[in-house]
């Protein structure tokens, strides 16, 4: 039983055709379109991988925040229990450094208002670092299909200067050239929808991190302009929780 062999001239076209015979045909155009793709998809999960690291290890601050940050005696000694250099340890170290600060001051301003600027900025620093490389996924998802297509006009430009000058339309002389350009385009669509699913997730993720950070900022502000008295419920003991008593007058006051 002899094997079929194959026809000289469907060889000799499988050679010609494909993603690097098409850059070759089309230069110095062709391969700038698909190294700019490329390396925007490698980019792209680069910074989705390292923002998806970056935001779990703040949820992971917040779960040792709401396990026992509360329950300590005083601020001071609750930073003492969060990780160097984390998301709320920062917002604590700068409202701590603000009340500091405050005795300095030579023009005279409130304490509360100069620990809340203190940390609503430390806060939006935060958010600002939390946000970067967002834009480039923005500008990825919303470019690359463009910049695919530009790759195609080009090849399928080239394609029909090949075949005016073969003198030949025939079907097996458009449809690889052909073919071929419109693998541009599907390169950009392939880089562009990871990148706008990654910006869109991460977003979401920054919005719900970001509403918990700010929670726990007012929270620290209000301790502090409170001296104390003023914390949030979850994470205290029974015995760390304020009391409520009744006055002869009938008016109901907080011990802390």
């Amino acid at each position: 039983m002899t094997t079929p062999t194959p026809a000289p001239g469907a060889a000799s076209a499988a050679e010609q055709y494909g993603l690097f015979n098409a850059l070759h045909q089309g230069g110095v155009i062709s391969w700038t379109v698909f190294i700019l793709l490329v390396g925007s998809l490698f980019i792209s999960l680069f910074i989705l991988l390292s923002k998806w690291w970056e935001q779990q290890k703040i949820i992971g601050q917040a779960k040792k925040v709401r396990a026992g940050f509360w329950s300590a005696p005083n601020l001071r000694d609750a930073a003492t229990k969060l990780e160097k250099n984390s998301a709320y340890r920062q917002i604590v170290d700068d409202g701590l450094l603000a009340e500091d600060q405050h005795d300095k001051l030579k023009d005279p301003i409130d304490q509360h208002e100069w620990i809340n600027n203190s940390i609503a900025r430390s806060t939006a620093s935060i958010g600002a670092k939390l946000s970067g490389g967002l834009p480039f996924l923005a500008t990825v998802g919303s470019v690359a299909p463009f910049v695919g297509l530009f790759g195609t006009v080009v090849g399928i430009y080239r394609a029909l200067i090949a075949i005016g000058a073969s003198g030949s339309a025939s079907i097996d002389k458009v449809a690889g050239p052909v073919g071929e350009a419109l693998i541009m385009t599907a390169l950009g669509l392939v880089t562009a929808v990871p990148a706008v699913l990654a910006y869109n997730w991460l977003l979401r993720r920054n919005k719900v991190i970001m509403e918990g950070l700010v929670a726990f900022a007012n929270d620290v502000h209000g301790y502090m302009v409170s001296g104390g008295a003023v914390r949030p419920s979850f994470g205290l003991t029974k015995a760390a929780q304020p009391k409520v008593a009744a006055t002869a007058s009938g008016v109901q006051t907080t011990k802390a």
